[in-house]
């Protein structure tokens, strides 16, 4: 992911609320949201070249999602940030314990923010720098720098949230709204994250269109306290032409 919020434990019915958009490369492989092939108790986009994820849901209902950090100074290898998805989704530990396991070798990837949810925790994890905690029942916001680092297309995304939480009802249509958004903020609110200001102008809308690169899936998932709910993707090409749309319900 490139941009998310998560509700966690702020709906009447629902544990856990994410929307968010994946931003890549358009010729970049990927399967569609669906059941992974090697583990159908896993479901999420794919990653064709690495296969990992960036989110994803697992058994009972248990949550990953991952986003890349822009630190255009950092050294840009290790292993696939996707396998942090993956491997989570995959496994029966908890999320803080994953989460603190993760920790010890978490410097071998390039930067990244990671959230873990199980039953119980809503788990945080980053490397730039190293932090690990569990975070309280709230609103919480990520893209490409810290989480609930006050960049203008989170902010507009977690309040959006706050407010479709706040209506009580099931019609996700603000949420798609929120995601489509392509408001670009004055020059004087952008992050700088070291790649220039046009970059930033172009990166800093929710919704981001481009030839070779953009916004390709966005994505809500809707956990109960059971571990049942739905996930939807809706899918994009180049300069955001509709490709199609996936629902699995779990």
């Amino acid at each position: 992911m490139c941009l998310l919020a998560i509700g966690w434990l702020r709906h009447p019915r629902w544990r856990l609320v994410m929307a968010g958009n994946r931003d890549e490369f358009h010729a970049r492989p990927t399967r569609t949201l669906g059941r992974w092939d090697d583990t159908p108790a896993v479901i999420g986009g794919r990653d064709l070249r690495s296969g990992g994820g960036w989110a994803g849901i697992g058994p009972e209902g248990r949550v990953a999602v991952v986003t890349n950090v822009r630190d255009p100074q950092a050294i840009q290898a290790g292993p696939s940030r996707g396998a942090l998805v993956a491997d989570y989704l995959r496994g029966s530990a908890t999320a803080p314990a994953h989460a603190d396991r993760l920790a010890e070798a978490a410097s071998a990837y390039a930067p990244f923010n990671l959230l873990l949810a199980d039953r119980d925790t809503l788990a945080y994890l980053a490397n730039h720098p190293d932090e690990r905690r569990d975070l309280p029942p709230g609103v919480h916001g990520m893209s490409n720098g810290a989480l609930d680092a006050p960049w203008p297309k989170t902010e507009r995304l977690t309040s959006a949230l706050h407010r479709w939480l706040a209506c009580g009802n099931d019609d996700l249509s603000p949420l798609w709204e929120a995601l489509a958004d392509e408001h670009r903020p004055a020059d004087s609110a952008l992050p700088d994250t070291g790649i220039g200001l046009e970059r930033e102008r172009w990166l800093s809308a929710a919704f981001i269109r481009g030839d070779d690169y953009g916004t390709r899936a966005s994505t809500v998932f809707l956990v109960d306290h059971d571990g049942h709910g739905h996930a939807w993707e809706r899918r994009w090409g180049p300069q955001g032409r509709a490709v199609g749309q996936e629902h699995v319900a779990f």
